[in-house]
């Protein structure tokens, strides 16, 4: 054999080989980049950014009263209008006006803002400068860790009209677990950029994958080089951007809320073909009294339910200034929420089943944060900078690869299969039916909800349950 040739066949092999290396290498890490949501680094303070490094320092922040603010919030209480509600409407036109006036008289008589500022103060609070806005944040590391027990951190989000407290009644069951065998957390709970503490961005712009962006830069500015992340509202998109945005650095993804973002073949077929084949698509009697009769469920109820989110999608700053002026019209705004979201048949009570769930102590605590921080009309643009930009958004179409557990509450808003969640969760772990609770899940059911990010998060540890 020509010695010649045999060295360029085996050159030929070898750069043969190399392509198709190289091809399947270049496949691979395009086929990754598909799966991993694009963020630029943004600027929300005032003005131009200033010629200078970033402010990286964390700062402890208290939450605080005085006597010119609870007297502000007196006068605005004594100079409210009242007007009555229509004969036997109880919650079904919105907020009752008769037993309106009992939280009212609650609220300006008995309500003690001064010992709820105490509790609020009982966990650690911080704030520290991410693109140019102070984020604030409830940072609980375990107190008494066992030797040898390594913490495992977990970042909570919130939604509207919720806020950090609504994790309040959760974090000792995460952070200091009775049972020994549970796996012991360190929560970091941030108020979204425009809620409660944290300063609401200056420009126009600021969305979910943006808050997504400004909690990675929050965890990793704390020392984290991987966590786990729960999220219901709003806390669903952020954490779930978040998945996209940094997969490696999110080791599980935990949620109680999942709407389907685009449906797909397997959702149409489902709701065509469910209800008379329901093994097929894995329904249960639950999905099936959810899901149909689909026009009243996903038409009528949505209807009924979602003026509040066309306003904030499209005008918040109009509404938010009469709600900014009057704490009675905001309790009233947020609080119709905690009653026909937690039951929809709260709605056919006269007083809204609100203390069935929840203290109006509680209640009106989530209500003063709103008004002493002046967050609502911010909080609301939420909304509008979210729903402006459409509905089909890059991370709308992209799935999640982050192992994932879901918490399906039977009274949430919008109930999701485990088929339907599996179309964008593509490492569904866990699906658990939950015995109780509604859209508020984690203030109204903190056990409930603690024991499923437990059962998660020891299954993706590889701990004994």
């Amino acid at each position: 054999k020509n010695p010649g040739m045999c060295g360029q066949s085996t050159m030929f092999t070898e750069v043969l080989l190399a392509l198709v290396v190289g091809g399947v290498i270049y496949f691979l890490v395009q086929k990754s980049k598909r799966h991993q949501l694009k963020s630029e680094d943004g600027w929300w303070g005032e003005g131009t950014p200033p010629d200078r490094e970033e402010d990286v320092s964390i700062r402890p922040y208290t939450v605080r009263t005085d006597k010119e603010e609870l007297e502000d919030l007196y006068r605005r209480i004594d100079q409210t209008r009242s007007f009555p509600s229509l004969e036997d409407s109880q919650f079904t036109y919105g907020f009752n006006s008769q037993y309106l006036q009992n939280v009212v008289s609650y609220w300006r008589h008995d309500f003690d803002w001064r010992r709820q500022v105490e509790k609020l103060n009982k966990y650690p609070h911080y704030k520290t400068n991410i693109e140019g806005i102070d984020v604030h944040y409830v940072h609980v590391r375990p107190k008494n860790l066992p030797e040898g027990v390594t913490a495992v951190p977990l970042l909570m989000v919130h939604g509207w009209p919720g806020s950090f407290y609504e994790f309040y009644r959760m974090i000792p069951l995460l952070t200091e677990p009775s049972n020994p065998d549970d796996i012991v957390f360190e929560v970091v709970c941030p108020s979204i950029p425009g809620y409660c503490f944290s300063e609401a961005p200056h420009k126009k712009g600021f969305d979910s994958v943006c808050a997504a962006r400004v909690f990675h830069k929050l965890m990793k500015r704390l020392g984290f080089q991987q966590f786990y992340a729960h999220g219901g509202d709003w806390g669903w998109i952020v954490t779930t951007n978040m998945a996209q945005l940094e997969p490696k650095i999110i080791k599980g993804l935990h949620l109680n809320f999942a709407p389907p973002s685009k449906p797909g073949l397997p959702m149409v077929l489902s709701i065509m073909l469910g209800r008379h084949f329901p093994k097929m698509f894995g329904f249960n009697e639950h999905d099936i009294q959810r899901i149909y009769p689909v026009v009243q469920n996903l038409v009528v109820e949505s209807v009924k339910e979602s003026g509040y989110m066309h306003i904030q999608a499209t005008k918040p700053d109009t509404v938010g200034r009469g709600l900014n002026d009057s704490p009675v019209g905001l309790a009233a705004y947020i609080l119709e929420k905690f009653s026909t979201w937690t039951d929809h048949d709260f709605r056919n009570l006269d007083d809204g089943g609100l203390t069935r769930k929840f203290s109006l102590d509680d209640l009106l605590t989530n209500v003063m944060i709103y008004w002493t921080s002046g967050c609502i009309i911010s909080s609301m643009r939420f909304y509008k900078e979210n729903f402006s930009k459409g509905l089909d958004q890059p991370h709308s179409k992209m799935p999640v690869h982050v192992p994932t557990g879901f918490a399906c509450f039977p009274n949430e808003l919008m109930h999701t299969p485990k088929l339907w969640v599996q179309q964008k969760y593509r490492k569904l772990k866990t699906f658990t039916p939950m015995a109780r609770g509604g859209h508020f899940a984690a203030m109204e059911e903190p056990e409930l909800m603690a024991q499923d990010i437990q059962n998660f998060t020891k299954m993706q540890e590889k701990r004994k349950k």
